[in-house]
């Protein structure tokens, strides 16, 4: 089978949507399908690579890419391929159009707060106009995956048929047992944000509250962990509130130092303006710090148990209360570190690969499904 996406985990702009990509396809690989993945060249990558049973086929950029991945798809230079998975990350690849096997659509979110905040003007009224009208059309006949019933129920607002969107949710990694114990929560007041630094996480948001916070906790901190294009603007923004003291910017980190970063914090800040799911949610539940987040981002309503594992917002300055209120109330904090433990844990990749797989072989078969885990 073959998956196309924009980005794979190598790619500097790669994100939750990627790693949920890199489970599901070593989900896949462990039950014996052969997986190519395509995705976009980046600085650094060889063209054509096999990790872990999982070949990668990279080849253009964020615009080429998809016109050169309906040429090879077309030509059968990918190989003999019994499905495909097309990743719609706003733009999808229009593999219908060149292909007669069965196509799986993946949506983590529909975009349509995000094309004017990234694309202003008429490129982004067009986007949405592919994601909102085309794509719904395009792919009338194919099974749609997506990671939360709230997405499903946005793509069911564009005319996508309900019994054929199969909901499966992230997964998230166990804390290693053999490592000992968590690391210890920081002394002072602790918020972190993760997530790659683009507008629409809105990580002005979590400065501003911090800064905010500050009058009356003065030794609370942000920690902003991640990379993007947007890193320059968010440094200059925090240079301008003259809070340098008060924000860390680590840049990209490897997994053990973002689930360190994790553990010792007392709060995640999720000031997303739209999330699928929510990985960075679980990631920090499992290892026992609350999320702070936007309702209206959509799959928060999921991957957030509000008021059991962390608590959902709507205004800015509801996000800076709740956020004051884990910093200064310890035993509220602890209740909902305890909630977001045991919400986290209930959900697993292995469980997340099993659906996937499920939801393939009917396709395979020619069904369309609407399961959810």
């Amino acid at each position: 089978m073959a998956i196309f996406s924009w980005r794979d985990t190598g790619n500097p702009e790669a994100g939750g949507a990627e790693h949920y990509l890199s489970r599901v396809a070593a989900g896949l690989v462990e039950r014996g399908a052969r997986v190519t993945v395509f995705t976009a060249g980046y600085a650094g990558a060889p063209r054509d690579e096999q990790v872990d049973g999982v070949r990668f086929v990279r080849r253009g950029n964020k615009l080429s890419i998809y016109l050169i991945g309906c040429l090879l798809l077309l030509t059968g230079r990918l190989g003999r391929i019994d499905a495909v998975v097309d990743v719609q990350n706003g733009l999808p690849f229009f593999t219908p159009l060149v292909t007669r096997r069965p196509v799986i659509v993946l949506v983590h979110h529909v975009h349509r707060e995000q094309w004017p905040v990234v694309y202003r003007g008429l490129v982004g009224r067009v986007g949405w106009w592919v994601e909102s009208r085309l794509s719904p059309r395009l792919y009338r006949r194919a099974q749609y995956v997506t990671v939360s019933r709230a997405t499903r129920d946005e793509l069911t607002d564009l005319g996508v048929d309900r019994a054929r969107i199969a909901v499966v949710h992230n997964g998230v990694e166990p804390w290693p047992t053999s490592t000992g114990e968590l690391p210890a929560k920081t002394e002072h007041p602790s918020i972190c944000v993760v997530g790659r630094l683009v507008p629409h996480k809105r990580v002005e948001l979590a400065i501003e509250a911090t800064v905010a916070l500050r009058r009356h906790l003065p030794d609370a901190r942000l920690t902003v962990v991640g990379s993007g294009w947007w890193h320059d603007e968010l440094a200059a923004y925090v240079a301008g509130l003259g809070a340098e003291d008060a924000v860390e910017f680590t840049g990209f980190v490897d997994e053990e130092t973002k689930r360190r970063i994790y553990a010792e914090s007392w709060v995640l800040a999720l000031p997303s303006l739209k999330e699928g799911w929510g990985l960075v949610v679980t990631e920090a539940g499992v290892l026992g710090t609350p999320t702070v987040a936007f309702r209206s981002a959509g799959g928060t309503t999921e991957s957030v148990d509000h008021d059991n594992s962390g608590l959902l917002v709507d205004s800015r300055d509801d996000f800076v209360a709740a956020l004051g209120t884990l910093l200064t109330d310890e035993v509220r904090r602890k209740e909902l570190s305890e909630g977001a433990r045991w919400h986290a844990r209930r959900h697993s990749w292995e469980q997340s690969q099993l659906n996937f797989a499920a939801v393939l072989a009917a396709a395979l078969r020619g069904e369309r499904v609407s399961a959810e885990d």
